[in-house]
């Protein structure tokens, strides 16, 4: 080809499928090293841009496979953010997507940095046809419980999608019944299988910590910013300390408490 080892992996870095395929066979013959493991590199790159174009695709599929089941095509996804925390609220998604653009990066959002959930996130809330994220307050999971605050979550959820004039045919649910709607569908480790539940997931960690954040700025003592509210040492300690906020769930540090102090 007349190029340079540093010409030709700059073009291999760069060339997609097709371009991969033309270079490959123009390469064939050139032995130096660098050019060798230039072409693998690529080749393991576009393998790998293959196997996350078909994981997304797969995403999408299997939720709409699920919703032609009971002749529907309108699909909500939900998901819970925030079920284990010692303070703050716990946060349901709820996400109604479009068949096109497909959203990139789609996943658990356990699985994802903070930066590419904040990208995410913001790609949903573009294209999605409606979007929420309904919280319910610490006290309120003191008094209800962990089951009937998921209930009263995710119909809330599902209420708000209703009323921004979207009709949901299917309401998909990570992990197990919760008989909150007809239109129920559990699925487990569904926001690693359903493309609709992973934006929901991505939505509500989102926003959470950024309300957590924002709880910080109020109670900088128990370390929020970092912690979202979950058992770190550092807040328990702070707990130990400074006593609980009007934003700690109480039933869930009776293990360590001591009177509000606030």
């Amino acid at each position: 080809m007349g190029l340079t080892v540093a010409e030709i992996k700059g073009r291999l870095h760069e060339a997609d499928e097709k371009e991969f395929a033309v270079l490959e066979r123009a390469l064939v013959a050139d032995t130096r090293k660098g050019v060798r493991e230039a072409v693998e590199a690529a080749r393991r790159r576009l393998a790998a841009v293959r196997a996350e174009r078909e994981r997304l695709a797969s995403l999408y599929a299997y939720e709409r496979a699920l919703a032609a089941e009971r002749g529907g095509t309108v699909i909500v996804g939900l998901d819970e953010v925030g079920r284990g925390p010692l303070a703050g609220p716990l946060a349901v998604g709820a996400v109604v997507l479009p068949e096109d653009p497909i959203v990139e990066g789609l996943n658990d959002s356990k699985q994802l940095t903070p930066e590419a959930r904040e990208r995410i996130a913001g790609v949903v809330k573009q294209v999605a046809m409606t979007w929420t994220v309904e919280y319910i307050e610490a006290c309120d999971i003191d008094a209800a419980g962990m089951t009937a605050s998921l209930v009263c979550a995710f119909r809330r959820a599902v209420a708000h999608v209703e009323e921004a004039g979207v009709h949901p045919d299917v309401v998909l649910l990570d992990g197990n019944p919760l008989r909150m709607d007809a239109r129920e569908v559990n699925v487990v480790k569904g926001d690693t299988l359903c493309a609709s539940v992973a934006a929901a997931s991505i939505v509500a960690k989102v926003e959470r910590d950024a309300l957590m954040c924002r709880y910080a700025e109020e109670y900088p003592e128990y370390h929020f910013e970092s912690c979202k509210g979950y058992a770190s040492p550092a807040h328990i300690e702070a707990i130990k300390r400074y006593g609980l906020t009007p934003i700690h769930r109480v039933s869930f540090c009776t293990a360590f408490t001591q009177q509000s102090l606030f």
